[in-house]
């Protein structure tokens, strides 16, 4: 298959191809990696009728240190180089763990941190790790700029609350809690396949090593990063013993996600691998919070 025909532009700056999406609205897509829109427009799923190129901006690509522990990401940042850039690996242990779990190197070699987000695909480990994290997106167009919680940031499949000429041009991740944990699980059905379920979980622990904080969000589990809010209340307080952590795993496979059946897994079966997925990440995020005193 071939794509339907398209205008093509290369901006150069944030302020030219913003200028391109205000004239060209809906009719545009922006091309970051090209690893999701590209095959969609060669199977016609998507037609723009204009392509705005941001892979001449290099402004667009970095991953920066902030003052209070956190860090930013420019959109243009490929995976490949979030994997392997140390300050990740310090600040951000969960993203850093997830990096090697996404596709292939070769993918990760042009996919890129923003196109991942925007893509909005409830299957792709990045949209739902930036929720367990805490992020947030910086979005640009030509009226300004604004920041949306990446909680708040996916609305439905495939569906952000991206206006007609806005970019997503910084995702920002605090700094993570004292004494906190971190885990992300997922079952495949080969290695690096999108994975029929899988769950990012952040927890962190109090003076007296009960639950002070807790984040867990599911993957391939509904239209949506899924949050596990009932599990998550059940958690926050709690000494986070293997009865504690079995219930909440229960808790967010029956009560909190909403999965889908298809070709390769039914909605039943997804809900069993949420169980166990949730139980073994907590397990493992609850003993690095112990270990990092």
């Amino acid at each position: 298959m071939k794509p339907a025909p398209f205008e093509y532009y290369a901006p150069t700056t944030v302020e030219e191809a913003l200028s391109h999406l205000a004239e060209h609205g809906d009719d545009a897509k922006v091309l970051a990696g090209g690893q999701s829109l590209i095959p969609m427009m060669n199977f016609r799923l998507v037609q723009p009728s204009v392509l705005v190129d941001l892979n001449n901006i290099p402004e667009l690509s970095y991953i920066r240190p902030v003052e209070n522990g956190g860090l930013r990401l420019g959109a243009m940042t490929r995976h490949h180089q979030v994997e392997i850039d140390a300050l990740v690996a310090e600040r951000a242990p969960l993203l850093h763990e997830t990096m090697p779990k996404i596709a292939y190197s070769q993918i990760r070699s042009r996919g890129t941190f923003g196109g991942s987000v925007s893509h909005a695909d409830p299957s792709a480990e990045l949209a739902s790790v930036s929720v367990a994290l805490g992020g947030s997106f910086r979005l640009q167009s030509q009226n300004g700029e604004r920041w949306v919680p990446a909680n708040e940031f996916f609305v439905g499949l495939f569906t952000t609350v991206l206006e007609p000429g806005e970019l997503l041009v910084e995702a920002a991740l605090p700094s993570m809690p004292v004494r906190s944990g971190w885990s992300l699980m997922e079952v495949a059905r080969r290695p690096h396949d999108f994975a029929l379920v899988g769950v990012a979980a952040v927890v962190s622990l109090d003076e007296n090593n009960l639950c002070q904080q807790a984040q867990m969000v599911f993957l391939s589990a509904g239209d949506v990063p899924m949050v596990a809010h009932k599990a998550i209340e059940s958690l926050t307080g709690q000494a986070p013993s293997p009865k504690v952590i079995q219930a909440a795993a229960e808790i967010a496979a029956s009560e909190d996600i909403d999965p889908g059946s298809d070709i390769h897994a039914t909605a039943e079966f997804r809900r069993h691998l949420a169980n166990v997925l949730a139980r073994r990440a907590l397990e493992q995020a609850f003993k690095r919070a112990g270990d990092n005193q």
